[in-house]
């Protein structure tokens, strides 16, 4: 037989080869890829640290881990894992029963499961503890009214109660809480992290708290019996996306029914009375089981302050500048092309004043099942707010020029186009910046929400540092935001001077 390139043997031979080659390139090329795995938590200390326990987990496994921490509401970071925003975070399955899928009664995890199934989401096996509500009271005066359950409590018309947000609205929280009891004192809402410290000052008297809280014994809280048995259980469970991979699944599953409810108030306490970081406290965790080795671990080391206040300083301008920029290029052409007509101009001003009045955390919220979550919907979100200075700023200058100079082109025989360029625009450019100026100063200060639906930035320890009750992680985010501002203002200052000409200036005579 004669064997050529030809042959159509040989032929199907090298094409077989390739085929493998091309086989085995993809598969190495794969498997040089790290695994990802994007983790998710709410607001809140224990969330943040078992959020933190499963990153590391994953990490020590070979995991790229995206850390989405903070997110606040229950709905928020749901979505964002029904959306695949999120692979995985901590649920408790009595808020999974009564809030998302309000189901009667006492779920089991099959249960549960069952009524997930069309919503590409699963619960895997418990954690071990149970983090159930509960009423919290300074332990001195609860024994100066003699009380101890919450029935008693019914019987306290002048005790000041406030409760964290989502308590509020929840049917397994304050409306529940009515129905069952029959309270009639009217509660203020306040943010979960700061309501302990409003207890320890004489603000409230009664808050909303989990079972297995570090600040229970840091404040001296008493919880209040739950006579009628209100409260479902609430055991601390991942909720993953169903599509997660098996691999994936059996990683967290190695944390299932090590965490008792004394262990997990030791592990919070850590957090809350000894200072330490979730890092640190998640990689003590993980070393303390034998999961991992704790000089395996670098998550587990505190980082330096400097790296992550760079890293989200960074984040932070890059939302805000990406935001203004898009409100420039909408707001101003739009703004020149329709402030002549009275109508157009006031219906534009009457829409963008409308999405202004949006309550900048409902909006980020709105956004996620359109963007999902992360910088994406923060910078839209952004985008609508910039639009109404940068706009309004735009018609109202462009309105307002003498109309004697508008004539005066005319006169000279300049097209409109000709007019915009060498008279109008240079006339209005001193408001016009202004308007871009302020939409800058409101883009800085409203992205520090944008932590709360994972888009990261300077909002990030502010988040943390509430849920926390920490200033100064509060003061990490706070301090670099309004510098961040101030300096906004100075870098106009000096575009208004070199682009504007001096006699134009506000409050300075030409030289």
């Amino acid at each position: 037989m004669k064997w050529s390139i030809a042959n159509p043997l040989v032929l199907s031979v090298l094409r077989i080869l390739m085929m493998s080659l091309c086989l085995i390139a993809n598969t190495a090329m794969a498997g040089d890829e790290p695994l990802s795995i994007t983790v998710g938590s709410k607001n809140f200390n224990e969330n943040y640290l078992l959020a933190e326990v499963i990153s590391q987990l994953f990490e020590h496994a070979g995991y790229e881990v995206d850390r989405k921490f903070g997110m606040t509401g229950t709905l928020i970071i749901y979505e964002a894992l029904r959306t695949k925003e999120v692979d995985v975070y901590v649920e408790y399955t009595g808020t999974l029963g009564q809030v998302i899928l309000n189901y009667d009664g006492e779920p089991s995890l099959e249960n549960l499961n069952a009524r997930l199934t069309g919503e590409a989401v699963e619960i895997l096996p418990s954690f071990g503890f149970n983090n159930t509500y509960a009423l919290a009271i300074k332990r001195d005066y609860a024994d100066q009214l003699g009380i101890s359950t919450v029935s008693e409590l019914v019987t306290q018309p002048d005790i000041e109660m406030g409760f964290s947000i989502e308590f509020l609205n929840r049917a397994d929280g304050w409306p529940g809480l009515v129905s069952a009891y029959g309270f009639s004192q009217q509660p203020t809402g306040m943010d979960h992290g700061l309501a302990y410290q409003a207890i320890d000052d004489g603000t409230i008297d009664v808050t909303d708290a989990f079972s297995t809280d570090g600040d229970l014994d840091r404040y001296d809280l008493q919880l209040l019996e739950d006579d009628l048995e209100f409260f479902p259980h609430y055991f601390g469970a991942p909720l993953i996306n169903a599509e997660l991979p098996v691999d994936a699944r059996n990683i967290i599953n190695r944390l299932a029914g090590l965490i008792d409810d004394a262990r997990m108030r030791d592990l919070n306490g850590r957090v809350m009375l000894d200072g330490k970081s979730f890092a640190e406290v998640a990689g003590e965790f993980l070393a303390e089981e034998g999961l991992v080795a704790l000089s395996d671990n670098i998550s587990a080391t505190a980082t330096s302050i400097w790296p992550r206040l760079w890293r989200n300083t960074l984040v932070h301008v890059q939302l805000t500048l990406i935001a203004l920029l898009l409100g420039c290029a909408v707001g101003l052409p739009l703004g020149i092309t329709i402030y002549r007509s009275r109508r157009l101009s006031r219906s534009m001003l009457y829409i963008a004043g409308l999405l202004q009045t949006v309550p900048s955390i409902a909006l980020l919220a709105l956004m996620i099942p359109l963007f999902g979550i992360g910088q994406k919907p923060a910078i839209i979100a952004l985008f609508m707010y910039s639009l109404l200075p940068i706009l309004r700023s735009t018609i109202t200058a462009l309105l307002t020029i003498d109309p004697v100079l508008k004539r005066v082109a005319e006169a000279l025989g300049m097209t409109r186009i000709q007019q915009l360029v060498h008279v109008l625009v240079p006339l209005a450019l001193p408001n016009v910046l202004t308007g871009v100026k302020t939409a800058a100063i409101i883009s800085i200060g409203t992205a520090t929400l944008a932590a709360f639906i994972g888009a990261g930035g300077l909002g990030e320890p502010i988040v943390t540092g509430l849920a926390l009750n920490d200033t100064s992680l509060i003061l990490q985010g706070a301090i670099p935001a309004a510098g961040l501002a101030i300096l906004t203002e100075l870098l106009f200052d000096v575009l208004e001077r070199s682009l504007v000409k001096p006699h134009m200036l506000v409050g300075q005579l030409p030289t």
